[in-house]
């Protein structure tokens, strides 16, 4: 079998010897492909101009011929400037450059010259950062666009771009292309050896441009085949139940809501029954806005999953979300005999005990908990439905663990998230999901209505909420700190309280931050909940889930100190009710990012439009905090800029794995080929 010269290690190139291939690896640069696969960061344009097309303080290539002896002025801290007239077209203009005293003897009238730097027009004046003398030999730089690239300090521009145009010129020529002809032609795509070559030497900027979006295709196309593959090998691997679901048999229950379903929930329903009744595992994240209606979509489905004869688990981050989810489905449920049980840490020895008994004969048909749920001593009678609120929360082996409590077939999966995802992460992170998403509100569901104030406003906020609290309401004070920090000029939560508590001392003033104990915290809440709290001032620990319909004030102390996101989330703990609600950011914000997050606050109660701002502000990577995105870093992609060339390839790639037939027919071997190199057949998760 002939090796691909690709395939060869790096000593193979003309110039690289053992030193330099120990560097280049010190890079991650082993092989040919590894160095065409090392992209630049930038380019520089060394186009020349006329001096007549620049503008005022433009960076320009420029070239002329020196016109005068040079002027060498010497500066204190053995600092120099040199300068010299030269002719530029039909100017005259002076050159100059800080610290090149040695320049001096070569600066000769006459000699032609290639000048780099800033322009003024002004004093016709160029500022040099590079120049090159033109009658030495061909120019390296006049008229190109050259590749800068991340190398060590060992190492310098001009060197790294000899190695790799000297090993594009050496094996160019073996650079194979694996995508069938009419893919290139369809998508109007440079062939691979066009695109290895225009990324590093581009011709032009459209040159540049299309080098990039072949590779970027072939980046994207690639990632979704490994998520595909994943998928489908999760989906050959878990035998799932196949049902039939009786659809008739739901209508009692959902004529029994005091609200009609939106066509999001209907839509989303049919998504998730659909994949119970097929033979393979349900694994699909259902998102939604907070306030969408969610836990009525999970109700139904734990619903549908009992009249077919199966157990449901509800597993959710916190106790106090547990207690709130167990009221919510006894209230859907009950009348329709399916047994509920709540499983958490709060429960006596004595109460597990029992609770595990009746899980494992059977009597209880839906369990809500937290992670006590996924404990070794759990035991199903005949487990069929398995949801996950706030599946983030969890970590990868947590949410694995609930999914094997099953018998010998694998029982139907669906995440929930109220944090609304763009489009492009959602296929990308989790990518090996299908995903559900649930984009409108219910009927009647008033605005939030938000306000960016400074925070010398203060006590007008204040006013505002004592006239809320005496219409029997409630409120929110969210603080980003829990103790005084140097670094930081943020008020935290401990003085806040203590001020309030000064100021109406007449209200019930609570306060909750994470280094109180879990019971503490759920007393609180409960307090809180029951309205025997009038003002709980609190750290973040409010932003999940926790619902108190009479609370319509919410007050965010520092906002600029939380992401978009973040912000939206902790806005959606008011709202719940039938009363109008209120957020107001306290907020003073420096930056213009800072700013920009208030703007969107104020401009929009959309979770979906606020997580794609929040992507164009932060980034992929930061969206979801980079150790657990899930996303992973492209050499050239960008999710932002790229989102179309990602959804071309998702669909491709879609086609290739769904379509067996595809990988027999001759023009895919090539591309079949490559995938066996990366190892994609042989991944056993989306990562490794």
């Amino acid at each position: 079998m002939s090796i691909d010269p690709l395939q060869q290690e790096v000593v193979g190139v003309k110039g690289i010897g053992k030193q330099k291939a120990d560097d280049l690896l010190g890079m991650g640069i082993r092989t040919v492909k590894d160095l065409f696969q090392y992209f630049p960061y930038r380019y520089e344009d060394y186009g020349v101009k006329k001096i007549t097309e620049v503008s005022h303080g433009d960076k320009v290539t420029i070239e002329g011929k020196i016109y005068s002896d040079p002027l060498l002025k010497r500066l204190p801290n053995k600092k120099n400037i040199v300068s010299v007239r030269v002719v530029v077209d039909q100017f005259v203009i002076t050159a100059t450059w800080f610290n090149r005293a040695f320049l001096k003897n070569q600066l000769k009238a006459g000699r032609p010259i290639l000048l780099t730097g800033k322009w003024d027009k002004y004093r016709l004046q160029i500022t040099v950062s590079e120049s090159e003398f033109l009658d030495r030999a061909v120019s390296t730089k006049k008229g190109n666009l050259l590749p800068f690239y991340t190398i060590p300090t060992n190492m310098n521009q001009q060197g790294f771009r000899k190695i790799m145009m000297q090993s594009l010129q050496q094996f160019g020529l073996a650079i194979e292309e694996y995508l069938p002809q009419d893919i290139i032609d369809q998508y109007k795509l440079y062939t691979l050896r066009e695109a290895y070559q225009a990324i590093h030497f581009p011709k032009n900027t459209q040159d540049g441009k299309l080098a990039r979006r072949r590779l970027v295709y072939d980046e994207l196309l690639f990632y979704q085949i490994s998520l595909q593959l994943f998928k489908k090998m999760n989906r050959e691997n878990w035998e799932g139940i196949e049902r039939n679901i009786d659809l008739q048999q739901l209508i009692p229950l959902i004529k029994t809501l005091p609200f009609e379903l939106t066509q999001s929930q209907k839509r989303v329903l049919k998504e998730i029954l659909h994949d119970m009744s097929q033979s393979y595992a349900m694994n699909r994240l259902l998102q939604g806005d907070v306030g969408s209606g969610k836990t009525v979509v999970a109700a139904i489905t734990l619903y549908a999953n009992f009249l077919t004869g199966y157990q449901g688990a509800l597993m959710v981050p916190t106790e106090i979300l547990a207690e709130q989810h167990l009221d919510s489905l006894k209230e859907i449920l009950t009348p329709f005999g399916v047994e509920i049980g709540l499983l958490t840490g709060k429960l006596t020895e004595k109460q597990r005990h029992q609770m595990l008994g009746q899980l494992q004969m059977g009597m209880i048909d839906v369990i809500v908990g937290t992670h006590a749920l996924i404990q070794e001593d759990v035991q199903f009678h005949k487990l069929g439905l398995v949801i996950t609120d706030e599946q983030h929360r969890f970590g990868v082996e947590q949410r694995a663990l609930l999914r094997k409590k099953g018998d010998e077939k694998t029982p139907d999966v669906l995440y929930m998230t109220a944090t609304p995802i763009p489009r492009t992460l959602a296929i990308t992170a989790f990518g090996d999901m299908d995903v559900s998403t649930i984009d409108e509100y219910p009927a009647g569901r008033k605005k939030i209505e938000t306000y960016w104030v400074k925070p010398d406003t203060f006590p007008r906020v204040l006013d505002f909420m004592e006239k809320q609290i005496n219409q029997g309401r409630q409120a929110y004070v969210i603080c980003p700190l829990i103790e005084e920090s140097d670094k930081l000029d943020v008020q935290n939560a401990i003085d806040i309280h203590a001020a309030l508590i000064q100021h109406f001392p007449q209200y019930q003033i609570g306060l909750m931050h994470g280094r109180l104990h879990p019971k503490e915290k759920d007393e609180i809440m409960l307090g809180f909940s029951m309205n025997q709290i009038q003002v709980l001032v609190s750290t973040t620990v409010v932003e999940v889930g926790v619902n108190v319909p009479n609370a319509t004030l919410m007050v965010i102390y520092d906002a600029e100190r939380f992401g978009l996101a973040q912000l939206h989330q902790l806005r959606g703990r008011v709202g719940r009710g039938s009363e109008q609600s209120y957020c107001i950011l306290l907020a003073d914000p420096k930056s213009e990012t800072g700013k920009e997050r208030m703007k969107v606050m104020i401009e929009t109660n959309d979770g979906f439009e606020i997580a794609r701002r929040d992507l164009e502000l932060r980034g992929p990577g930061d969206f979801f905090g980079v150790k657990q995105s899930g996303v992973p870093n492209f050499k050239l992609a960008d999710l932002i800029e790229d989102y179309r060339t990602l959804e071309v390839a998702r669909k491709d790639a879609e086609q290739l794995i769904q379509n067996e037939d595809l990988w027999k027919q001759e023009k895919w071997s090539r591309l079949k080929k490559e995938i066996e190199l990366l190892g994609l057949f042989q991944k056993k998760t989306v990562d490794s």
